[in-house]
């Protein structure tokens, strides 16, 4: 990681990799944690106390609130919001051992959002322009410009860009 970059703000309790890559204009605050190889692109916010683990991919304008994780094997797209505490997973049958474990990828499109306190089962591409209601569990596919929302999440409405429902 090329802490010279004037555009980036990294906080001093911080903990990002060297061969992390973290866009310009991006800011990473307090006790942010960022692994190997991942990439985080430009003018994003990373908030306090989010995990980010190796080679996860981040796009642009992306804004994680406190207390998120996002696992190994998960791209979020430009301009996704993700609220204070979700969880990203990456393992559908998890043991503390596995020699035969895989990545199951996860990918969140551009312009989507997920609520507070969701959890995002691996596996799943969420839609673009998508809405996770806070304290949804993801267990499938959401389409594009589709708001879910409980456990499991279900499709409840159609939203706009921004947002609202449109039906």
């Amino acid at each position: 990681m090329d802490r010279s970059n004037s555009n980036v703000y990294i906080h001093a309790s911080a903990n990002v990799s060297d061969s992390a890559s973290i866009g310009e204009g991006s800011k990473l605050w307090i006790n942010v944690q960022v692994r190997e190889n991942a990439v985080i692109g430009s003018n994003c916010v990373i908030s306090k106390d989010v995990y980010i683990d190796h080679e996860v991919r981040i796009g642009d304008r992306c804004k994680i609130q406190n207390g998120v994780s996002v696992y190994h094997g998960v791209t979020l797209g430009d301009d996704v919001f993700v609220g204070p505490h979700a969880c990203f997973s990456n393992d559908k049958v998890p043991r503390a051992f596995n020699q035969d474990w895989v990545v199951i990828p996860t990918v969140v499109m551009n312009g989507a959002s997920i609520g507070a306190n969701s959890t995002i089962v691996c596996g799943v591409t969420i839609g673009e322009f998508a809405m996770v209601a806070a304290g949804s569990v993801v267990t499938r596919d959401v389409a594009p410009f589709t708001l879910v929302m409980g456990n499991p999440a279900r499709p409840v409405a159609r939203v706009d860009r921004d947002g609202n429902r449109i039906d």
